[in-house]
């Protein structure tokens, strides 16, 4: 009875039968969709159908004319008919409901249109208006859609929420030479001459049913491909023109979805649940991929690839497309009731990921990938002043986007991972095949996998997902006279001091001369005694989280760090890494013991994976929590040792990793002599595979370093970038790289004007070349700038920009000065956001832990 309940809550339209009622409370209208607003529509309309008809003129300044025909059902007219409208009211041309023209009323971002022109059944709102353009990403040559999560209300007059899905039909009237790219199939192409200009017009047929986040178009400039793997035809454009990447990358991108979709039919037991699956890839894209209905988009420098690229790259494009396509079941077909849940969709995207890759990438260790996937990214949020729970309250739509983040990309699939153990696979997956249709929340999910387990989904789900933090692990450890374990007691205490405690299973290691004894551990309250430890002989080392499932700080010898190089297991080494990195930051261990145990890594580490633990976090002891003095003393040493380990018998996939570590620290002038030989081709590294885009990097290293001939470098790296959008995008940066501080700042300054922001990754590039290390001199006085800027930047950014900004600029401070300024503009501005205020606090993490590290090592 309790599946069958569920189901009806699930599937089961809200009957159309509602009657007028005076005793209903009045909508208050405001900014956004009110969750009351959300509320009540879902109750009033149904049956929405959008007929649009967009012409989108040669030149980008012009506006983008528009017709809207809106069919729905309507149930209840106690109140008007709210449209939500993020638009000039001077946008709107014309309203006609049921063929009578109506008073254009637009107040708080809503049309709204009174009961007196409607009826109870089947209306038609017809609206010539001019498209907003915040949300068309409008190049010269081409534009895309992008609405998640309320944008779609800035493009056309909408029902912009997601449980009130409909259909589409469009027609797109594009310059002649353009492609097109839509939710639904094209139905037919027709050639206009408009004032003596070409156009074509495509029509498109009806879109399956779909939230208004996930209605989108891409028109412009690009080049098209067809490939049938598998009962799909499937379409991609693209913009790229390196032929060795479409020659090496193409039929891999077709195959990689493909692939995706015959793990997720099976395991879902439901058919792909669309008409189709095409994808666009778009060099400026603000995501690594956005998953539309049968049109999803993606970065184009994460799909196309060239021989030189590492394992990483290859398995992180895997699982971009993994991600996107499991969105249509996980996302598309079942969304979320409302925002607060939009952590469902994504932990399922990257949690289904993970699972797709273990065929495709066989001989790949995939807890490995797993751990340095998700922990280092959920930490870095879930261990800051601003972490949150997995699950947030959102009031009102506009406040949407505030809710990514690392904790619901990486904590939630960490949160996955662990309920699945708890389960068994067979049992979880069994729940997640009764998963259906239309829209859902946690609590339906909760019902549903409550059914299938003994587990108390609902007591352990209070903690893992309705609370924030961490668990910090500590241990109590007795030996008799032979010297055998007699207690080994480990208890779990919240980092926030709270009472939480977090129900995990995670695995820990005693390490003797000869062997390694594992022992499981499912701790289930505040403290555990684990018997099976006692009697066993004292190791010489224990490594907690030794399988890399447990998520928490564990305990940890700061005086015996030599033997985790020396582990055999991949996971346990990654995991004793990121473990030593967590203990560092919280005092546990000094940093420059840290950084000793990790330059050893780097010495030794032949995994890409484990290596990339290390040297990112050694590059951070390095530029973070090194004084100038420290920096000075190892710098030599440091560099000497990388590019000495270069020249050895390593594979591609490491030499790629250290090199990057060596190209981000060499900036003394022997090392900037021989990183300037290497950009200039005079010397090349025997197995160092380095592209177009790895040259241009060190270009703008090399500038940053002051190398001698930095503007002769700059320009010839500008002259010889073959891809054009590449082009632009380094032409944008150039400012951000000039050795004259005057040209540096009126670039810091020009970010005033969201114009001269709307390429946000190319933004976020800039702003890490002004505020780095070496310059942070000159560039600290635009961290109040930086700050006072927020809240626009959130008003216009998309979902990523604000967090990506603060990043970028505050973020990559370390200094007394920064923390002062911070601490400043907080006790100023005591009605800052509180959203926008965790988001400061995720981003200078790192900023406020420097302050106790760095008086320790003085």
């Amino acid at each position: 009875m309790k599946i069958l309940y569920t189901f009806l809550c699930f599937v089961i339209l809200i009957p159309s039968c509602f009657s007028q009622s005076k005793e209903k409370e009045s909508v208050i209208l405001e900014e956004g969709v009110s969750e009351q607003l959300a509320h009540f529509r879902k109750k009033q309309v149904s049956d929405v159908r959008y007929d649009m008809y967009f012409e989108i003129p040669y030149k980008k300044a012009e506006d983008i004319n528009t017709r809207l025909n809106l069919n729905l059902t309507i149930s209840d007219l106690s109140q008007p008919l709210y449209l939500d409208f993020k638009e000039k009211t001077s946008n709107i041309k014309s309203i006609k409901v049921n063929s009578k023209t109506v008073v254009i009323v637009h107040e708080k971002g809503h049309i709204i249109i009174s009961p007196e022109a409607l009826i109870l059944g089947k209306n038609k709102v017809e609206i010539s208006f001019i498209a907003g353009n915040l949300s068309l990403n409008r190049n010269d040559d081409f534009l895309y859609t992008l609405l998640v999560p309320d944008r779609a209300s800035t493009l056309f007059p909408c029902f912009d929420q997601p449980d009130i899905k409909a259909v589409y039909t469009m027609a797109l009237q594009v310059p002649k030479d353009w492609k097109v790219l839509a939710a639904a199939p094209i139905t037919g192409v027709h050639e206009m001459v408009i004032n003596g200009v070409d156009f074509m017009v495509w029509g498109f047929g009806q879109s399956d049913k779909m939230s208004t986040y996930l209605f989108s178009f891409v028109a412009g400039e690009f080049k098209s491909v067809k490939k049938e793997t598998g009962k799909l035809e499937m379409t991609m454009l693209y913009r790229e023109n390196n032929p060795e990447k479409i020659q090496v990358s193409t039929d891999t991108i077709f195959k990689l979805h493909q692939q995706s979709l015959d793990f997720l039919e099976e395991y879902t037991n439901y058919k792909f649940p669309f008409q189709k699956l095409d994808f666009a890839s778009i060099p400026v894209f603000q995501y690594g991929g956005m998953e539309h209905v049968g049109a999803i988009q993606y970065r184009e420098s994460t799909l196309f690839l060239d021989n030189s690229a590492t394992d990483s790259e290859k398995l992180n494009r895997a699982k971009l497309i993994a991600h996107e396509t499991s969105h249509m079941w996980f996302g598309d077909l079942v969304t979320m009731k409302w925002f607060d849940d939009v952590w469902m969709k994504e932990v399922f995207a990257n949690f289904m990921a993970d699972k797709i890759m273990n065929p495709i990438f066989p001989k790949v260790n995939h807890n490995l990938q797993f751990f340095t996937a998700h922990y280092p990214s959920a930490y870095a949020e879930d261990r800051s002043l601003g972490t949150h729970p997995i699950k947030q309250h959102l009031a009102n739509l506009k406040d949407a986007g505030s809710l990514y983040g690392a904790i619901i990309y990486n904590k939630a699939p960490i949160m996955m991972r662990q309920l699945e153990a708890s389960m068994g696979k067979d049992a979880f997956q069994k729940g997640i095949q009764k998963y259906a249709n239309d829209n859902a929340d946690w609590n339906n999910l909760v019902e549903i996998l409550d059914y299938e387990t003994p587990l108390d989904m609902k007591k352990w789900s209070e903690v893992w997902v309705n609370k924030s933090g961490r668990a910090i692990f500590t241990d109590k450890i007795e030996y008799d006279s032979k010297k055998r374990i007699k207690k080994f007691e480990i208890q779990q205490q919240a980092e926030d001091k709270s009472n939480n405690v977090w129900p995990q299973v995670f695995q820990i290691g005693l390490v003797y001369a000869n062997d390694i004894k594992v022992l499981t551990v499912n701790i289930n309250d505040k403290s555990l005694a684990l018997k099976e430890a006692i009697g066993l002989e004292k190791p010489l080392a224990i490594v907690y989280n030794y399988n890399g499932f447990g998520y928490g700080v564990f305990p940890l010898d700061g005086n015996n760090l030599n033997y985790i190089a020396d582990l055999k297991d991949e996971v346990a080494r990654a995991s004793s890494y990121s473990n030593l990195y967590e203990n560092t930051l919280i005092g546990n261990v000094p940093a420059d013991k840290a950084y000793d145990s990790f330059l050893k890594e780097v010495q030794e580490e032949e995994n890409e994976l484990v290596l990339r633990i290390a040297s990112n976090s050694l590059n951070t002891i390095y530029w973070r929590f090194f004084t100038i003095i420290q920096q000075n003393k190892v710098q030599k040493q440091l560099e000497d040792i990388l590019y000495e380990r270069l020249q050895g018998n390593l594979s591609a996939n490491i030499k790629k990793t250290l090199f990057g570590l060596f190209s981000s620290i060499a900036y003394s002038d022997s090392a900037k002599a021989k990183l300037y030989q290497i950009w200039n081709k005079e010397i090349v590294i025997p197995g160092l595979k380095l592209n177009e885009d790895d040259f241009t990097n060190m270009a703008m290293n090399l500038a940053i370093f002051k190398h001698p001939k930095a503007d002769e470098i700059l320009e010839k790296t500008r002259t010889t970038i073959t891809n054009p959008d590449k082009q632009k995008r380094f032409e944008f940066l150039l400012p951000s790289l000039s050795q004259d501080e005057s040209v540096r700042n009126a670039f810091m300054e020009s970010l005033k004007d969201d114009k001269n922001r709307e390429k946000e990754s190319w933004v976020d590039v800039g702003l890490a070349n002004i505020h780095h290390p070496l310059r942070q001199e000159s560039a600290q006085k635009y961290i109040r700038f930086s700050l006072d800027l927020v809240d626009e930047i959130q008003r216009t950014g998309d979902i990523f920009f604000p967090k990506d900004w603060l990043d970028n600029t505050v973020g990559r401070y370390s200094s007394k000065f920064a923390f002062d300024e911070v601490q400043r503009f907080l006790k100023e501005n005591p009605n800052f956001s509180p959203i926008l205020k965790r988001k400061l606090f995720q981003a200078a993490d790192l900023l406020y832990k420097a302050q106790n590290i760095k008086k320790e090592t003085e």
